[in-house]
């Protein structure tokens, strides 16, 4: 599965236009007064103007030996969150991958991840051409297993790792959602921001085809 184009909702507009293209230096598609488009990899980044306040936690999948060259090269333009008070790797040792964390300019908790088994290393230094696509997002709920049995059924995608009862994957290694219960697991590792159910759009791509993903209201709508 990839994420071919995530939508989120913003107070802080213009901040995170900012942030995206001209402090990191991704491609601008497309910007009105209420949107703006990045381009990141095979996917879109879009966020989208809102009077609510909404924080997500969502992923970017970056080759699997630029880790390190990726983390000093964010260092310069962004704070890095430390983890356990020390340190600002984590490695994931079930998912074969290592990461670390940074808030974007709406406070919401955004990841670099290298994902070990997938062959995709690349040769030159690292710069935000090597950014492959948005990885993950962030989809909280009050059943994991409905929800999982939901996106089986009309993605035609799979439960990846975790458990139905506290945090799960599901998708591929290239694209995915974090499904929490967020009555059970209450924020976002590592830090204190809470896992809520904030709406969001998707278009994943899996087996060839193309499905827009809606989560409003704590419901999902696939078409």
């Amino acid at each position: 599965m990839r994420i071919k184009k995530l939508t989120l909702y913003t107070t802080k507009l213009e901040e995170e236009l900012d942030f995206y293209i001209n402090r990191l230096g991704f491609q601008l598609i497309e910007k009105t007064v209420d949107y703006f488009t990045a381009r990141i990899g095979w996917s879109e980044l879009c966020f989208q103007r809102t009077k609510e306040e909404y924080k997500y936690h969502y992923c970017f999948l970056i080759p699997a030996n630029k880790l390190k060259q990726a983390l000093v090269w964010m260092e310069s333009r962004v704070e890095i969150i430390f983890i356990e008070g020390n340190r600002k790797i984590q490695n994931f040792k079930d998912w074969n991958a290592d990461s670390f964390y940074f808030y974007d300019a709406s406070g919401n908790l955004a990841e670099f991840i290298v994902r070990h088994d997938l062959d995709n290393g690349v040769d030159a230094d690292f710069n935000i051409s090597h950014v492959l696509g948005v990885n993950e997002i962030g989809l909280p709920t009050t059943n994991i297993r409905q929800t999982n049995t939901q996106l089986e059924s009309e993605l035609t995608t799979k439960f990846w790792k975790g458990d139905l009862n506290r945090f799960a994957t599901h998708g591929s290694q290239e694209g995915m959602f974090l499904l929490v219960n967020y009555l059970v697991k209450k924020t976002w590792f590592p830090t204190t921001l809470e896992t809520k159910p904030f709406p969001f759009e998707a278009i994943v791509e899996n087996g060839g085809k193309e499905y827009k993903v809606e989560f409003r209201n704590q419901q999902i709508k696939i078409s």
